[in-house]
This record gives structure tokens, C-alpha cells and sequence, in this order.
């Protein structure tokens, strides 16, 4: 309702045809709709596990929905913006690719950020906003306890669990989310 995606949404006008009348109809989309408003604890312990029937915890209200989505991010030499008159939304320092066993895929971040900070000769602490994807709020949340990350710098917007896992463009969305809040809030260095 704050408008705190506007900036990274470009509307997108559609045709759409009611199910129940055939009626078409012109729609621009111009926010996530997977935003469900009223969520509480209470509904969302009521919610059924989806893979263990018994003691399960993943479930449609702690998991990423499937979206629709696409992202781009455009990289080039601050040289090369310069000369074309782009505007320079952030620069790239590091980054780090570490592999975890197949079963534990969700928990990558927790490899991959530390070595990705020492190549920036950077902290945890000296980074603003952290955008960690959540598949699973199981494995978002182990990650940032495990690497001791305070809470309020992780996902600040919300993560793939409010609006969605558009396949594919993760990374891209999770960087000019990043970018945008960065700017928004004044501040500098973030990790993705």
C-alpha cells in the first residue's frame, strides 16, 4: 500500500477474460498479487503441512508461492554509463559461488555471504540491507540465525514468501529490490 515496489514495476497492460462470464476485459497489472492482506499467526497455523503429514512445518503460508515475473539488470563499466549517459544505480564488488550437499540446497547463503564479504574486505556488520531468497521461511531463517544477521537488515521489503518465486529471475529481482531500497533509505552496501 506504500508504494515501496512502484519504482521497480513497470505496469503491464493485459487482456483478461472473467471465467465466469467471458467477458474481456483490459487490466493493467502494476503490483505483486500475491500479497494477501489479514494474514495472521492464528491462519497461518492452520495451514497444513505439505510434505510431512506428522510434525511437518513447510507450508503454503511459510513457503514461496510459484509467481509469473520477470526481471532484467543491466551490467556494464561505469566508463561505458558514463559514455552513454546511464545512470549508475550501484556497483558490483564481489561475489562467490559454494557449493552445500543437494539436500540442504536452501541453505547455500549461509556458505556463499561470508566468502563473498572477505573478497569485498567487508563485515556483516558493515552491510545495510541483506535480500537472502526465501524458497522456505525455514531455511531464510537459519541462514540469518547461523550468520548472526540482525533481523530487521534481511529482506526489509518482504522476500519470495509475500510476493511470490517468479523461476528464473530471483537474483535479478532480488537485486533491484535491493538497489531501490538502498537508495530509498540512503544507504550504501548490500548483499544478495
Amino acid at each position: 500500500k506504500a508504494g515501496l515496489f512502484d519504482e521497480e514495476i513497470a505496469p503491464l497492460k493485459v487482456k483478461w477474460t472473467d471465467p465466469k462470464t467471458d467477458e474481456e476485459k483490459d487490466v493493467t497489472v502494476s503490483r505483486d498479487d500475491g500479497v494477501r492482506e489479514g494474514i495472521t499467526a492464528e491462519s497461518l497455523a492452520k495451514i497444513r503441512p505439505a510434505f510431512a503429514k506428522e510434525g511437518g512445518t513447510i507450508h503454503a503460508g511459510n513457503a514461496s508461492q510459484i509467481s509469473d515475473g520477470a526481471a532484467a539488470v543491466l551490467l556494464m563499466k561505469r566508463s561505458t554509463a558514463e559514455r552513454l549517459g546511464q545512470k549508475v544505480m550501484g556497483k558490483y564488488v564481489a561475489a562467490s559461488v559454494v557449493g552445500v550437499a543437494p539436500l540442504l540446497m536452501g541453505i547455500g547463503p549461509w556458505k556463499a555471504i561470508p566468502v563473498a564479504l572477505a573478497k569485498a574486505g567487508i563485515s556483516k556488520d558493515d552491510v545495510d540491507i541483506f535480500e537472502i531468497n526465501e524458497a522456505f521461511a525455514s531455511q531464510c531463517v537459519w541462514c540469518v540465525n547461523e550468520l548472526g544477521l540482525p533481523m530487521e537488515k534481511v529482506n526489509p521489503k518482504g522476500g519470495a514468501i509475500a510476493f511470490g518465486h517468479p523461476l528464473g529471475c530471483t537474483g535479478a529481482r532480488q537485486v533491484s529490490t535491493l538497489l531501490t531500497e538502498l537508495r530509498r533509505r540512503g544507504e550504501r552496501v548490500g548483499v544478495t
